[in-house]
């Protein structure tokens, strides 16, 4: 058994949070109880809907970190172990990014 834990909870507004814990049942209560995070104090009741195990709490609080700053559709795809459709979720589909540039680019004939 690992001594570290990512987890994501699915909140009654439907917002996930991530968060990491050496002590994974004992923090789901305390998020239940509303003692847990200010995010989810006020979107009760959670639900657990994925966590991974580490050997090292620290290990576990750089994934958390790491999947914080992913996209709802990302987090989902980790969620409903879907791991082929994450490369293409990381992928910036904003209009200024480089690959969207030169597609504009050569359709645009410049």
């Amino acid at each position: 058994m690992g001594i570290g834990f990512m987890y994501i909870l699915k909140c009654a507004d439907d917002s996930y949070y991530t968060g990491s814990t050496k002590y994974l049942k004992k923090r789901i209560n305390d998020h239940q109880k509303g003692e847990g995070a200010n995010h989810t104090r006020t979107k009760l009741p959670i639900v657990l809907v994925y966590y991974e195990e580490f050997d090292r709490i620290d290990h576990a609080f750089n994934r958390e970190k790491q999947v914080q700053r992913w996209s709802r559709k990302k987090k989902e795809a980790l969620i409903e172990n879907r791991p082929k459709d994450l490369p293409k979720l990381a992928e910036c589909n904003n209009k200024s990014h480089y690959r969207n540039y030169a597609a504009r680019k050569f359709k645009n004939g410049d």
